[in-house]
């Protein structure tokens, strides 16, 4: 039961029954336990990163939220303002700028009609 690094143990189920969902699922789920596994070995992972932290898109390391940077401290690529990537989602909260440049002219035109109705009303 040692905890020798690589060493594979057997899982520990606790008091549970052999009936119990998490020890008769077996080998089903495999590729996914496999995939978080190699995801536990990203860097900055085996550290525990921070209270508040994302992933990096290109090598899966643990990014700090505070103090910002510009790239990842573990492979130097790049992170772009306003996307973090958490254990399993995206978030982006902001829009590209050309997406607002898009409607613009949506916007452009409600403004027109309002003020032509406004004028028209106020004739």
């Amino acid at each position: 039961m040692g905890g020798e690094a690589g060493e594979e143990r057997e899982p520990s189920y606790g008091k549970m029954s052999e009936r119990h969902w998490s020890r008769s699922r077996g080998e089903r789920n495999r590729e996914a336990i496999d995939y978080y596994r190699e995801r536990s070995r990203a860097p900055g992972v085996a550290e525990g990163g921070g209270p508040r932290n994302f992933y990096c898109m290109e090598c899966d390391g643990v990014i700090p939220h505070e103090p910002p940077v510009e790239a990842c401290p573990h492979c130097g690529a790049a992170v772009e303002a306003g996307v973090r990537r958490y254990f399993n989602w995206v978030e982006m909260n902001e829009p590209p700028r050309r997406e607002a440049r898009n409607i613009l002219p949506w916007i452009l035109l409600v403004l027109l009609a309002c003020a032509s109705l406004g004028w028209f009303l106020l004739r």
